[in-house]
């Protein structure tokens, strides 16, 4: 009995001083947020199927954590991956989950920002005639939306691209141009580099269509160097096509060449062989 009273007396004891509650925990979104980081980064190097095995992560742990936040930030990039891929019906509903959830938790800025992937979405879908008036009506919600974007200055760039994308479509070079150096600023500020290297490839292509060769030519140049400075194999090959791409259309024929081999190489060292004959082929 006493050795019970004992052993009783013990554990009492050692009740008393249990360790200190951590109270909120956060381990799920943690993990949520490094995936979702990872599988954007995949998708700004344009590797897509990567990148969707990482969000597709990123979404479970999102779901797990039941964090509204994430839902929506991480279903806006699911469905930016999607798109990419050629899943257009599964992005368009990933972007209107992403809305929907923005919505529920009374985030302005959220419901902008998904707003305003949707609007892209219908953008970069349009074809023919259907395109300038969709360019419009793009450019202008994009404008409105981007006045609740507040805080995010990613989200802030991301509003700019569009609007640069709208404008180019529109035929509005010089704007087109202002906007998307507008973008470039933010990110270059932030050092995002892959994010500054396609706002120079969008560059050389707005001033591409303006028939501005020598101009797109040097913002290539520009797009190669961010893309060198983070080993950005995808997007360097995709530059080096580009840049022969304005060396063509510029009559610039052996420049065109060499630029396209050199992107067949850089595509083949990252064992994208269907883009290496392709690039080859373009000559």
């Amino acid at each position: 009995m006493k050795k019970r009273w004992l052993w009783s007396l013990l554990l009492v004891a050692a009740c008393s001083t249990p360790p200190k509650n951590p109270g909120e925990v956060y381990v799920l979104r943690k993990q949520a947020e490094s995936q979702l980081d990872l599988g954007n980064k995949q998708a700004d190097r344009g590797s897509y199927g990567p990148a969707l095995v990482l969000l597709d992560e990123a979404w479970r742990l999102a779901v797990a954590s039941d964090s509204q936040s994430l839902r929506v930030r991480t279903g806006l990039s699911r469905g930016n991956v999607l798109f990419a891929l050629g899943r257009r019906e599964e992005s368009a509903e990933a972007w209107r989950n992403a809305l929907d959830e923005a919505e529920k938790m009374s985030s302005p800025e959220l419901t902008a920002v998904s707003r305003i992937h949707i609007a892209r979405g219908v953008l970069l879908s349009a074809s023919g005639g259907d395109a300038a008036s969709a360019a419009q009506s793009v450019r202008d919600q994009t404008d409105r939306e981007m006045a609740r974007i507040k805080s995010d200055r990613l989200y802030i760039a991301f509003a700019w691209t569009v609007i640069a994308i709208a404008e180019k479509e529109l035929g509005r070079f010089d704007e087109a141009e202002t906007a998307i150096k507008r973008a470039l600023e933010l990110h270059e500020k932030d050092r995002h580099f892959e994010q500054a290297a396609y706002d120079w490839f969008l560059i050389a292509s707005i001033r591409s269509f303006a028939k501005n060769y020598s101009g797109a030519a040097a913002a290539i140049e520009a797009a190669i160097a961010f893309d060198r400075r983070v080993e950005n194999s995808w997007g360097l090959a995709a530059d080096w096509r580009a840049l022969g791409d304005i060396h063509k259309k510029a009559g610039r024929a052996e420049e065109s060449r060499r630029a396209y081999l050199r992107a067949a190489e850089i595509f083949r060292s990252i064992g994208s062989d269907q883009e290496a004959v392709e690039a080859e082929n373009r000559q």
